[in-house]
């Protein structure tokens, strides 16, 4: 299944995925006519039949159709967005959208607009730090108004996303081989050209990651401790110029692969948000020579790269010291950040 992005009159308002909005808003038909032109974010099976949409807009000014009225702000409204979740992690990957969205377009708040009966969805948008503020009566009854304030760490890690507290963290480098790299972090920016990563239809592209590896150290590993993630060589060139660094994370928990009971209970832990295989995993449990499982919030990839020889000659990094996991200051995370042009909003200190 292919997540893309479509023009409304290229879509099927016929499909069944469509019914349960036709009969939940009276107007829903009439509308979706009048959005030809715009696009959506559709998710398709292998019969072309819909399983999930969404559909953004960026607004300005008040929203007045809500009680209490919200204020005079720049927002992203999630104007449409429904899910048939077959176990699928489509839900999670449509709010990696949301978040680019909302960072892209530099608003401070996002709202959606819910029926109480859609529990589930009600519970995602939870997860990721909506709180309910108003609510939206009409004909077709009366919605629950979902914000998330883009501006304000909340109480967990997961809620403040995609934020990154950085007070009293650790920073570190940790290196991965272009062949993990590009299953892993699929909308890393891989050329020095600037690019939207709004544009990323990748089906891997998700807000969550789990890894496993080798390298010493990484036992140090502690909730909210900064990843910088730093792409090896491809031997295309010289590492100096294709050693990259391309993204960032916060690591949410870090676990021995000796502390899983059995390889039931560490297939189900990776399997969600893993980029090996089941038979990669198994060999893995087989043979624990990668005994380092960590998982971690995939939070902003970087417009440009930052390569191996910026980061030693204009940042002061040792070219000596152990890139494979390394330990950053925080003046030198500052200046990756900005040669790599990371929304500097996401930074809370």
């Amino acid at each position: 299944m292919e997540l893309v992005q479509k023009k409304f009159k290229h879509v099927n308002i016929q499909d069944p995925f469509f019914s349960s909005l036709i009969n939940d808003y009276k107007e829903f038909t009439t509308w979706f006519a009048k959005k030809a032109e715009d696009k959506a974010y559709v998710f398709e099976d292998e019969n072309d039949k819909v399983n999930g949409f969404l559909y953004l807009k960026t607004e300005e000014g008040s929203v007045d159709d809500v009680v209490p009225q919200l204020p005079n702000k720049k927002r992203l409204k999630v104007g449409t967005m429904k899910i048939n979740a077959r176990g699928t992690k489509l839900g999670e990957r449509f709010i990696k959208k949301i978040f680019d969205h909302a960072l892209h377009n530099k608003v401070s708040e996002i709202y959606v607009t819910v029926f109480p009966a859609h529990e589930v969805l009600i519970a995602l948008f939870t997860k990721y730090g909506f709180t309910q503020v108003a609510e939206k009566h009409t004909q077709n009854g009366t919605e629950l108004v979902l914000i998330k304030n883009l501006n304000v760490l909340q109480n967990t890690l997961v809620r403040s996303y995609p934020l990154m507290d950085m007070a009293n963290r650790n920073i570190y480098l940790l290196s991965l081989n272009p062949q993990w790299h590009t299953r892993l972090l699929p909308d890393s920016i891989l050329t020095n050209e600037s690019a939207d990563i709004i544009e990323d239809i990748s089906h891997a592209n998700s807000v969550h990651k789990v890894y496993l590896a080798a390298m010493d150290g990484l036992e140090k590993l502690k909730p909210g401790d900064i990843l910088v993630i730093y792409r090896t060589t491809d031997h295309q060139g010289p590492a100096h110029y294709r050693s990259v660094a391309t993204s960032v994370g916060v690591v949410e928990e870090y676990r021995s692969i000796r502390s899983f009971a059995s390889r039931d209970e560490f297939m189900s832990y990776c399997q969600p948000y893993s980029v090996f295989s089941d038979a990669e995993l198994d060999q893995f449990w087989q043979r624990k020579n990668y005994p380092h499982v960590f998982r971690f919030t995939y939070n902003a990839a970087f417009k440009r790269r930052v390569t191996r020889g910026e980061m030693i000659e204009q940042f002061g990094i040792d070219p000596a010291a152990y890139w494979g996991f390394m330990r950053l200051t925080r003046d030198q995370f500052n200046l990756i950040a900005q040669a790599g042009q990371m929304d500097e909003s996401i930074i809370i200190n």
